[in-house]
């Protein structure tokens, strides 16, 4: 795409002020309607050092109002955001509906400079890559406009701006021996970039590439792409308001390789544990799980544990008995309920990858994604289009968390109907118990059948080689506690070999 660039544009002082003075007043006013709409913008910024990335993004920061506009300096990650996916310090910055995030440099930094300065292998490069195209379609499909500029210079114009800050004492500063190096291998980098534009230049987030020798050309040429990918962004934005997209009915959960699982009326559930036996397990599997928690911390393994089922199955119980055998230091709880206003402003996916472990730490989700194939489905919390892309979209968050090295343990807690309507009615006459149930519970309930028709296409379309779900029968719930005791116990010990 480089090639392609005329480095000679440009435009005098004269054309410059006849133009920028309305694109800036149209900037302004398009910021009202990015916040009347809800449109969430992102703009990144990369391009070569020395392009002017930081004097575009101020000049351009200057026509939006800063209490829904933020530009965020994305440096190399530091050691802690390392220990995360890689992608999880860039999911945490995503934007809500209505405001406008500017990225000084952003997720390409690891599949650009970092890759060849850490010396990334062709092989991990191709999977980054990949994983930001699935980034950015995710975002885009959930009404996200992304606008990226590449600011592109010549070797010779870069070392001659190196050159000037270097021979000023408030400049020189700013040059590092990197920036020496990186101009003395122009032609390395070059072909790095390229190859990053190439490869991740697609029709919902396409690449700008921005010839920078003449800055005030440069500009002029940023607000235009500005104000036209806002404008689109909205027009279509109220199209389909006006004519909303007709659901297929093909459900494709992606390019992955499923594990067959049971539909839930097949599962049976007589299984059962006698007291004493439960008792002598227990403490012998936690004992096993406790040490397996210090060997996972040794070699910084995360593990993520997912928790669905049925009111009242006992997932409460299940997830103490495994949190009853691991450091408090180590692990963490992560009770999932209605999603709060500014989570509602953000893709669903966004409050999960916020809240995952650190490597060599446990994460144990009550409740998790799934709910918007469960919940948010039945309940028309989401559309019918916005639920069925979701299986493709959860499974590529796990494949993310698979391939950064995580253990991921799923769990459908298993009852029958008869047995959850003993355990309300027990809650609902037992003073002790009755904060449990609530009015929800019992209107779940009556749409039973709905739910167990959706858990089951879940199961089907989610139950992957590398995160694949786990039935628990627990009509006893003592038998479905050493059961889950004993898979975790099976994953742990298959990762740390």
């Amino acid at each position: 795409m480089l090639e392609k660039v005329n480095l000679k544009a440009s435009i005098t002082k004269e054309e410059y002020k006849k133009e920028a003075s309305a694109l800036k007043e149209e900037l302004s006013s398009l910021q009202q309607l990015v916040k009347q709409n809800k449109l969430p913008v992102i703009i990144v910024f990369e391009g070569w050092g020395s392009a002017g990335k930081g004097s575009q993004i101020a000049n351009l920061i200057l026509n939006f109002d800063p209490r829904g506009s933020k530009v965020y300096s994305n440096i190399a990650p530091t050691e802690l955001e390392k220990r995360e996916p890689n992608l999880w310090r860039y999911w945490k910055i995503i934007p809500g509906g209505g405001e406008i995030a500017v990225m000084d440099r952003s997720w390409y930094q690891e599949i650009s400079v970092l890759r060849l300065e850490d010396e990334v292998d062709d092989v991990t490069n191709l999977r980054r890559m990949n994983d930001i195209n699935t980034f950015e379609r995710q975002l885009a499909d959930n009404g996200y406009l992304i606008i990226k500029f590449f600011l592109h210079i010549s070797q010779k114009e870069q070392r001659e701006r190196l050159e000037n800050l270097a021979n000023s004492k408030n400049t020189e500063w700013r040059v590092t021996q990197q920036d020496w190096k990186r101009n003395k291998q122009y032609d390395r980098y070059y072909r790095a970039f390229d190859e990053m534009l190439e490869y991740t230049n697609t029709t919902y987030a396409p690449w700008h590439v921005i010839a920078s020798t003449d800055r005030l050309h440069a500009e002029l040429e940023i607000y235009h792409t500005v104000i036209d990918g806002i404008k689109t962004a909205l027009a279509l934005k109220q199209h389909r308001k006006e004519h909303p997209i007709t659901p297929t009915n093909i459900i494709l959960p992606g390019n992955f390789t499923f594990v067959p699982m049971p539909k839930l009326k097949d599962v049976s559930l007589d299984k059962t544990i006698t007291d004493e036996k439960y008792k002598k397990q227990l403490k012998k599997l936690q004992e096993e799980l406790s040490e397996l928690h210090n060997k996972i911390y040794r070699k910084r393994v995360p593990v993520v544990v997912c928790y669905e089922g049925w009111d009242a199955a006992g997932k409460g119980g299940n997830i103490k008995r495994i949190a009853g055998a691991l450091d408090p230091r180590g692990y963490e709880v992560q009770p999932i309920a209605s999603p709060e206003p500014h989570e509602k402003a953000r893709h669903y996916l966004w409050r999960f990858w916020t809240r995952l472990p650190k490597d060599g730490h446990i994460a144990i989700f009550d409740r998790t994604w799934y709910g918007r194939v469960m919940v948010e489905r039945i309940e028309g919390f989401c559309s019918e289009q916005e639920w069925k892309r979701a299986y493709k979209e959860m499974n590529e968050f796990e494949k993310e968390l698979h391939d950064w090295g995580a253990v991921i343990i799923k769990f459908w807690v298993q009852i029958d109907k008869d047995t959850q309507l003993e355990r309300f009615n027990d809650r609902q006459n037992n003073p002790e118990k009755r904060w449990k149930i609530t009015d929800e519970d019992w209107r779940n309930r009556e749409k039973w059948d709905q739910y167990e028709e959706a858990v089951d296409e879940m199961l089907k379309k989610t139950s992957t080689t590398f995160a694949l779900w786990h039935i628990l029968e627990s009509v006893d719930k003592k038998y479905a506690r050493i059961k889950a005791l004993k898979i975790i116990i099976n994953e742990l010990e298959k990762a740390l070999k």
